[in-house]
């Protein structure tokens, strides 16, 4: 080669990274990124055996409108009460619908039958919190927690607005919410009554023989 003449690829611009390749490797940067802050926040984000972890949770579930999501963030007795309601409400229409004359046949299995076909007690909930307005009630309150107070197997969170929320430490250790166990407690009891007044109507009904239709 002649001194002075120009080399292979003399001139030639420089091999670049196809724009597209670093697009790419852009966007699997942010979604290790995106995917360590999902990971760190799974890491801190308290338990639900802590009364922050499990008010924390309620919020979630509120800011997502669905109420059932957290039912397992209330206290024992208000889960049970749930059941209760839809136990005897199942147990009151299969007595109606066996027994009971019409109009008041449809009257009644149409007024249970909401809570009877209810899956599980986080639905009972659900229908509730519709009928009473919980979950607007919740999301007007519902804010950043300023302190937590713990006494025994009781809790009091108090969010920046000022609003108190008592929950109760569950025997499997998960905190509940003990705000709406007196209505559900109310509701329950309802509920038996209900269905011990329908049960003996149902029976007074199947005691009197139905009259044979007329022949002319």
């Amino acid at each position: 080669m002649n001194e002075g003449s120009p080399s292979p690829g003399a001139g030639k611009p420089a091999s670049r990274i196809p724009a597209r390749r670093i697009a790419l490797f852009a966007l699997l940067g942010l979604g290790a990124l995106a995917g360590a802050r999902v990971v760190y926040a799974y890491a801190t984000f308290p338990s639900d055996r802590s009364p922050e972890g499990a008010y924390l949770r309620v919020a979630i579930a509120v800011n997502r409108g669905r109420a059932e999501d957290f039912f397992a963030y209330t206290e024992t007795r208000a889960q049970h009460a749930a059941f209760t309601i839809r136990d005897f409400r199942r147990k009151a229409r299969v007595r109606v619908l066996a027994a009971y004359p019409e109009p008041e046949r449809s009257r009644l299995a149409q007024e249970y039958a909401a809570e009877a076909d209810a899956p599980d007690g986080a639905d009972v909930f659900a229908l509730y919190a519709k009928r009473y307005g919980w979950m607007a009630r919740l999301r007007r309150d519902l804010s950043g927690i300023k302190k937590v107070e713990v006494s025994g197997d009781r809790a009091t969170v108090e969010t920046a607005h000022g609003t108190r929320y008592p929950f109760r430490r569950r025997e499997n250790g998960i905190w509940g919410l003990t705000l709406f166990t007196p209505i559900l407690d109310a509701e329950a009891e309802r509920a038996a009554r209900d269905y011990s007044v329908i049960d003996k109507a149902a029976a007074d009904y199947q005691r009197v023989p139905t009259p044979a239709p007329s022949s002319r």
